[in-house]
């Protein structure tokens, strides 16, 4: 697998945080460090819409997830996951709301693009035909105005770019789901864990300490194989791989541990990568040869199955490094899917500022939702 980020990383700026400061003009950093203040914000503005309330409907036929472009898909399918273990009802993802849909369904949708024409159609369709909608979007434009006076709209209220919306994303289904008794979500704790990892990854703090900036630099010059070892990692993997290509321009393979280990070619290029490396070789051979794999294997869920896939694929892969939340901190799966994916983030930003893809030196502006 190649990678289209043939760039080359100035990682000593990592450990400056003046020059990371200057080089952050987009406030990119602080953006993804506002996840806990996303998170409440977003409970706040349901708790003014009175979603609790307008949402007392009894169980649902099933809860429709409309999947658009951008973080909208990777939470919909971190919150997917999430419910998987516990959801009465059918969970379904769908690019636009199914033709099927009725008045016993709820329907969840996030964009920051308010002028979403089809999902703005889809969504008038489903209001039409009774259907319960509840929208994560800003509060002007077609898909507001397609759920005005028949559905819930939940703005942003904290101004980020979309590719660092998910927290918000992930927040209005929760809050959703919880309130139709799909899942029980401790929203303001998830928010304490988001701050305390926005803090640990401050970039202030020194790599060696810093698990974002370490994490930056372990996929520095490689291709991430971001492979879960629960379907709840998988779906935080396809965020990572969101944020990965969104800042650092990097391609990355996500899959579920057990596929990943089934496609032969790949899994012996991903073992030869780390464990034949020529200390000898010139380092910039990487940039006609493709970059070399990188395995992380992540963790959410806890119990003896995750014990075990981890056991497994320790032996399979033994120098593969091991994203595991519940390692470090303590939470439930949607705190330590939450905190994963906000690591993932930052450190995409931190990469993304240090190869110059996005940044002073990098040809992102700033993009506010």
């Amino acid at each position: 697998m190649t990678n289209p980020a043939q760039t080359v990383l100035d990682d000593s700026l990592l450990d400056d945080p003046a020059r990371l400061a200057e080089a952050d003009g987009a406030g990119l950093l602080r953006a993804a460090a506002m996840a806990g203040a996303q998170v409440r914000a977003t409970s706040e503005a349901a708790a003014e819409l009175e979603l609790s309330e307008r949402l007392d409907l009894g169980r649902p036929r099933c809860l429709v997830l409309v999947v658009r472009p951008g973080v909208s898909r990777s939470s919909a399918l971190v919150l997917e996951a999430l419910l998987a273990h516990t959801s009465p009802v059918p969970v379904v993802l769908s690019d636009l709301v199914p033709s099927w849909i009725g008045a016993l369904d709820v329907v969840l949708a996030h964009t920051d693009d308010p002028y979403d024409h089809d999902l703005a159609t889809s969504l008038e369709r489903a209001a039409r035909y009774g259907s319960t909608v509840v929208v994560s979007a800003p509060p002007d434009g077609p898909v507001a105005s397609s759920v005005a006076g028949r559905g819930l709209l939940i703005a942003p209220r904290v101004p980020v770019p979309p590719e660092l919306a998910f927290p918000r994303a992930l927040a209005a289904g929760l809050l959703t789901a919880n309130t139709l008794g799909l899942v029980v979500a401790d929203i303001e704790s998830l928010a304490d864990q988001l701050d305390n990892e926005a803090e640990k990854c401050h970039l202030g703090h020194e790599s060696f300490v810093n698990p974002a900036k370490g994490l930056a630099l372990r996929l520095a010059e490689h291709t991430p194989m971001l492979w879960g070892l629960d379907h709840i990692a998988v779906a935080v993997g396809h965020h990572a791989g969101h944020a990965l290509a969104a800042h650092a321009a990097l391609v990355s393979d996500v899959a579920d541990y057990r596929q990943a280990m089934a496609r032969p070619a790949l899994y012996r290029a991903a073992l030869e990568s780390a464990g034949n490396r020529d200390i000898f070789a010139d380092p910039d051979d990487h940039l006609a040869e493709g970059l070399p794999p990188r395995v992380l294997l992540l963790a959410v869920r806890t119990g003896p199955a995750a014990d075990s896939a981890r056991a497994r694929t320790g032996a399979a892969l033994p120098s593969a490094d091991v994203l595991a939340p519940a390692d470090e901190i303590e939470a439930d799966d949607v705190g330590r899917a939450a905190v994963l994916a906000l690591r993932f983030e930052l450190a995409a930003v931190y990469l993304g500022l240090a190869a110059g893809t996005v940044g002073r030196a990098g040809h992102a502006g700033p993009v506010t939702a």
